[in-house]
């Protein structure tokens, strides 16, 4: 059997580091079995996947070296390699599971639903499809669907026994079926759910292991079965410890950054950010702490990887990271690393305009250049000290700015000035009120150019993480107060979207 394993990330966001893991042991293993690796880019949902999240995706991987045999700029026979470039083989399958009477269309209401979940809360049930649709007569489905009522396709799932499959890592899993809910495969609007793009799309790429976080093992059931409903073999079936945060909880933005362009800002070697993300397996020689991709495919045995998660500690990332370039770097090379990372003419380009109509001696470039190479500043209490807000009003405001901007689909001057000015707004303040706290955090200093263009020089995944460690220096939130916050953000954010 020829190996092919994929990364099948989607562009919702900023590239994260979680993807940059999976894909590395994708393509590690594939290398290591002679096979191949491929990207694809599941892109259904429509209104989260942006053209700029797919392509910092692919530019992360690409800086990193994970580069992919086949997928969106590598055409190969199993392409497109966009899901929303393949909706109607997903239609062509979701009508060939009705046929056979493997799924059925359900026609019920976002109410009805929201109404069973409800009832099932309330009853201590499990949450899920109560099988409604699945007993309307063909007559009714053919009348319904002739007047253009909207509905999804749901799989048809047994109500007894167990789903039993086997898992490289844990051997083998069972899951009762009374836990798996009635799969949406289809969507009103045509697109298919994960589930049924991520089982045709794995078979027609004729990917023959399924290397995936742990996270879609209660998943699993629903692929095993929909491989039998099509008498199709299901690939091997691998799935990794997630990475984790200090405290053990899944990695999250909240507590780690986790753009993998943000650690490329940072000034982490891409060779190094692997050989990390490699030692998070826990498959190598012990003791062998530096090591390239090539030594990692060669000797690593993926089902000896450890099931404890892999905690991402930053400052071990940091020390690895100064080891290369204290060991492996001479000051040549560094000097060569630094022109690569932000001493090169096309970033010095981006920059220098901002500084040009602020300096009156060369010597005065490097403190306003500051801002631009340093990762996270050192920042003071004192700074955030404001006229017009108490202490809590401004950890809101920050937060506030920072939640929209992780919102913003587009990075650019004027998007970044409308989260201000609908911030500002917010406490009855000018936007020049709300500047301050911005330029703070995200300049580290008094006096700097325009903190609106320098953002977008800077970029979002650097800016971001400067807006959390702000917060995490004026103490952050309880775990109450985290709750409330949340509530009155959604509150504020739904009132924007209607006005």
């Amino acid at each position: 059997m020829s190996v092919r394993t994929r990364v099948a990330p989607s562009p919702t966001g900023d590239p994260h580091v979680g993807t940059a893991y999976i894909a590395l042991f994708n393509r590690a293993f594939a290398k290591q079995q002679g096979g191949e690796f491929l990207l694809r880019i599941e892109d259904t949902d429509q209104l989260r996947s942006t053209p700029e999240s797919e392509a910092a995706i692919m530019q992360a991987l690409t800086w990193l070296g994970l580069d992919w045999d086949e997928g969106p700029g590598k055409e190969g026979s199993k392409g497109p390699y966009r899901q929303s470039e393949r909706s109607a083989l997903y239609q062509q399958h979701a009508k060939q599971l009705v046929d056979q009477g493997h799924a059925f269309h359900c026609f019920c209401s976002e109410q009805r639903l929201n109404d069973l979940r409800e009832r099932q809360r309330e009853a201590g049930e499990s949450i899920g499809y109560d099988g409604h649709c699945m007993h309307l007569s063909p007559q009714e489905v053919a009348s319904k669907l002739a007047a253009g009522e909207a509905n999804v396709v749901r799989m048809k799932v047994p109500t007894e026994g167990e789903a039993v499959f086997n898992d490289m890592l844990r051997g083998e899993i069972r899951i009762p079926w009374a836990q798996v809910d009635m799969q949406v495969l289809l969507k009103s609007d045509g697109l298919p759910s994960y589930h049924l793009a991520n089982v045709v799309d794995d078979h027609l790429m004729e990917i023959s292991h399924v290397i995936r976080g742990e996270e879609w093992i209660s998943s699993t059931p629903k692929h095993v079965l929909l491989y039998q409903y099509f008498d199709w073999q299901p690939p091997v079936f691998c799935h990794l410890p997630l990475l984790r945060n200090a405290d053990k909880s899944k990695l999250s933005k909240r507590k780690n950054p986790t753009s993998i362009l943000y650690y490329q800002k940072l000034g982490v070697l891409p060779e190094v950010l692997l050989n990390y993300l490699g030692l998070m397996g826990g498959t190598m020689p012990e003791d062998q702490e530096l090591f390239s991709f090539e030594q990692m495919a060669e000797q690593f045995r993926l089902d000896n990887m450890t099931l404890g998660g892999p905690v991402f500690d930053l400052q071990k990332l940091q020390w690895l990271n100064g080891r290369y370039l204290r060991e492996q770097h001479n000051p040549e090379q560094l000097l060569a690393r630094l022109h690569d990372w932000a001493f090169n003419s096309p970033h010095a380009l981006q920059i220098l305009p901002l500084l040009q109509q602020r300096i009156e001696t060369l010597s005065d470039v490097a403190p306003l250049m500051l801002p631009f190479v340093t990762g996270l500043p050192s920042l003071q209490s004192e700074q955030f000290v404001h006229k017009k807000l108490d202490e809590q009003q401004v950890k809101e405001a920050l937060q506030f700015m920072l939640w929209r901007l992780e919102s913003q689909r587009h990075w650019h001057k004027d998007a970044i000035l409308n989260v201000v000015t609908q911030t500002a707004q917010r406490y009855e303040l000018k936007m020049r009120d709300m500047m301050p706290l911005l330029f703070a955090a995200i300049m580290g200093t008094s006096a700097s150019v325009s903190v609106l263009e320098a953002m977008v020089v800077i970029g979002p995944d650097l800016c971001r993480a400067r807006l959390r460690h702000a917060l995490e220096l004026l103490g952050g939130w309880s775990k109450k107060q985290a709750k409330q916050i949340e509530k009155d953000y959604q509150l504020w954010s739904a009132s924007l979207e209607t006005a």
